[in-house]
């Protein structure tokens, strides 16, 4: 079936369809990772954007029961230069395709995604449309035109869970010397902010010895405190972290009062908490391969990212924050801490599901935190 992908600024596409039919939009960004596709697609910090795979080849592993992210896929679609027919693997359940059409996620296919990603290099994202129905290139420019964009949007509502709940996942993917038996009897109580939390953030910090309780985006501080957790730990989700007031509202009253732990959109809401500004890169980081410096050691860490959003440097030291990992493509802001104050965050994903692992380690400096403010 035809398919056309069209961008505001009048760039057209033609292609086939690949996932379900129909006609989907939102802003396109590139990933530059060569697998792992289930887990971009089941990333909720996707939602509203259209996500391009700069690698050839999607699709040819297939799709398991165990490589998700969320409860679905949340990207509005998904573009591709050729979708795999075949898929390979001892773990596959179906293929991707079947994936895509059975969860409604308009695909493209058999386009020119080198162009098409020098494009957005050049000209930054763009909002989009992929349409397998209506195939008159000047009305889906017009109406990719049309599409709202992200800037002060609240998406987080979209992706969160609507109610507090245990994390009880008996699926061990760790990658963590533990104690299976201990599983019910954690260490540290920790309250996790969920505003689009990827489930592998929660293996990963249940894997530390943390007793994960999960809350909805507009769960009040005071909740929190009344808890008696050991510590927060604020999530990714998608969107614009200016769209979420009532979160840094509530952030603000917790940083000082227990030790707090954020990533990707957490840690730009922390920042924005603490009266620093953030701004909109022109076509996001997204990716698997991004090195990042951390200052304190001088290593270097391959790292996993998905944002499109930055904290602006200039704003952090004036508010007591201390700059503590950069990106080495564009020494934009990786990482912070709150001296004295038992808070750090990193742009980047150390959970990094389905890899790179070198940034595991700050889950252990979480934990240890909460073992320093404990001795207060």
């Amino acid at each position: 079936m035809k398919a056309i992908l069209a961008l505001e600024d009048g760039r057209i596409f033609e292609g086939s369809s690949f996932g379900a039919a129909g006609q989907r939009c939102g802003e396109i960004v590139f990933n530059t990772s060569m697998a792992g596709y289930q887990e971009i697609l089941t990333d909720p910090s996707y939602k509203g954007q259209m996500v391009l795979m700069t690698y050839p080849e999607i699709g040819n592993y297939g799709v398991n029961v165990d490589d998700v992210e969320s409860r679905k896929p949340y990207v509005e679609g998904f573009i591709v230069r050729e979708g795999s027919r075949i898929h390979s693997s001892w773990r596959s359940v179906k293929s991707l395709h079947d994936y895509l059409y059975e969860n409604g996620v308009t695909g493209i296919q058999g386009i020119d995604t080198r162009a098409l990603t020098k494009h957005l290099r050049n000209h930054g994202s763009k909002m989009g449309i992929i349409s397998t129905v209506d195939l008159n290139p000047d009305r889906l420019v017009e109406r990719a035109g049309n599409v709202p964009g992200i800037i002060g949007r609240d998406i987080v509502q979209e992706v969160a869970y609507s109610e507090a709940f245990v994390w009880k996942d008996k699926r061990i993917r760790n990658y963590v010397d533990v104690d299976k038996s201990t599983i019910k009897e954690k260490k540290y109580s920790v309250a996790v902010i969920d505003c689009g939390v990827k489930f592998n953030i929660l293996r990963q910090l249940s894997g530390y010895d943390c007793a994960l309780t999960v809350y909805p985006p507009k769960t009040t501080a005071e909740e929190i405190l009344n808890n008696e957790h050991d510590g927060v730990f604020y999530s990714n989700g998608p969107g614009d972290p200016e769209g979420v007031p009532y979160v840094i509202e509530n952030a603000r009253k917790l940083i000082g009062n227990i030790p707090i732990f954020g990533i990707c959109l957490g840690h730009q809401i922390l920042a924005l908490a603490l009266n620093a500004n953030t701004y909109k890169l022109k076509f996001g980081h997204h990716g698997g391969n991004h090195p990042v410096k951390n200052l304190a050691t001088g290593s270097i860490e391959i790292t996993a990212q998905n944002h499109n959003f930055c904290v602006d440097p200039d704003t952090m030291e004036k508010n007591g924050l201390e700059l503590t990992h950069i990106n080495l493509y564009d020494n934009t802001v990786e990482g912070m801490k709150y001296p004295g104050k038992f808070m750090f965050t990193v742009q980047y994903h150390p959970e990094a599901s389905p890899g790179p692992h070198d940034s595991r380690y700050l889950f252990e400096e979480f934990t240890g935190l909460m073992d320093e403010f404990g001795k207060k």
